[in-house]
């Protein structure tokens, strides 16, 4: 299932967050799907495309949005595998 989440913007002066839609998984964590507008020449995602993140509801000017906070290392978002 496909939602949308807020992807901070890096380099940006102000607390920035930019709408994203992401492929939520059985575990609760999202990955980040990549737009047909996406140009990281233009926009420093704190997270890109195809990146898995946890997210947290966060208050906004908009109200209450879904915000990407932290990325997750792939052994992180796969329990049960072993490294090695």
């Amino acid at each position: 299932m496909t939602e949308t989440i807020f992807i901070p913007l890096e380099d940006e002066g102000v607390t920035v967050r930019r709408p994203a839609r992401a492929y939520r998984r059985p575990d609760g964590k999202y990955i980040v799907l990549r737009p047909a507008d996406y140009d990281p020449s233009i926009e420093t995602w704190a997270f890109p495309p195809g990146t898995i993140v946890e997210c947290e509801y966060k208050k906004a000017a908009e109200g209450k949005i879904l915000a990407a906070v932290r990325r997750v290392a792939e052994q992180e978002a796969t329990p049960g595998k072993l490294a090695g």
